[in-house]
């Protein structure tokens, strides 16, 4: 039984895609500007960080553990401000 203020189990169903999917573009919003940071940090040798990683025998690994942990930072910051500050109301049923 529907009360006024229950959803159908399809309308649930496409409510949490809504959600899941606002959720992974925050997400990866964020892990890109990790990688951006990462690529600013290299770019602009900041700390001498450009020069250790051309330097390096293997300057591609040595990139990508500066930008993975940098990614998955930003990415799980980004991700929980949405979910502080997602615009949800509860949806009635018609």
């Amino acid at each position: 039984m529907l009360l006024d203020d229950d959803m159908t189990p399809e309308e649930a169903q496409r409510d949490h895609r809504e959600m899941l999917w606002f959720l992974g573009v925050n997400a990866a919003f964020g892990m890109g500007l990790g990688v951006f940071i990462s690529a600013v940090l290299f770019w602009f040798n900041l700390y001498g960080l450009g020069t250790h990683i051309l330097r390096s025998k293997i300057p591609l690994l040595s990139f990508g553990m500066i930008a993975f942990p940098l990614a998955l930072t930003f990415g799980g910051a980004v991700t929980a401000s949405a979910i502080m500050l997602m615009p949800y109301t509860r949806k009635k049923h018609h």
